[in-house]
């Protein structure tokens, strides 16, 4: 094989399977030692209906990650974040998504849903459990892939909190 071609797993060539790939950027916020969640819509078709998530969204063209994220963030909670640092990127074959660690600065219930049936703050050791309860719905739900995906993160990493 010259390496010319190369293809992807599906069959496709490399370049033609990243660009199909959706591009997202998501908020792992902090706020004294807890996270904040969105409970997914249940919408069939959509990226795990009825999970707790994380606040973000698509990239639009021409958007960098950090962009998407002030964009969605403001859409979905109408709160613009101070500084978003890059925490780290992760890739499967359907998606690449580029996670952000930054301190929650206002109050819970300073914010505003506009996104999603629930919010909320989780400890750590809460999101261990794999599912947390909805205020709103009077029910446990469980995690999405990516929030698992920066749990995962966190665990491994020095500090679940920061300064």
């Amino acid at each position: 094989m010259d390496g010319g071609d190369a293809t992807s797993q599906a069959g496709l060539p490399r370049q033609l399977d990243r660009a199909m790939r959706v591009a997202v950027a998501l908020a792992m916020l902090e706020q004294q030692g807890q996270w904040l969640l969105q409970l997914r819509d249940d919408i069939p078709g959509i990226a795990a209906p009825g999970c707790w998530g994380l606040f973000g969204g698509h990239l639009d063209p021409g958007e960098s990650p950090e962009q998407a994220l002030r964009r969605e963030l403001l859409e979905e909670i109408a709160w613009m974040a101070e500084d978003l640092p890059f925490w780290f990127r992760d890739s499967n074959p359907q998606r690449i998504a580029h996670f952000f660690r930054a301190p929650l600065t206002v109050p819970l219930q300073a914010l505003q849903l506009l996104e999603g049936q629930d919010m909320v703050l989780a400890s750590l050791e809460a999101l261990g459990s794999g599912q947390i309860w909805s205020p709103r719905l009077r029910q446990l739900r469980p995690l999405a892939p990516s929030l698992q995906c920066a749990v995962n993160r966190l665990r491994s990493g020095p500090s679940p909190t920061l300064v």
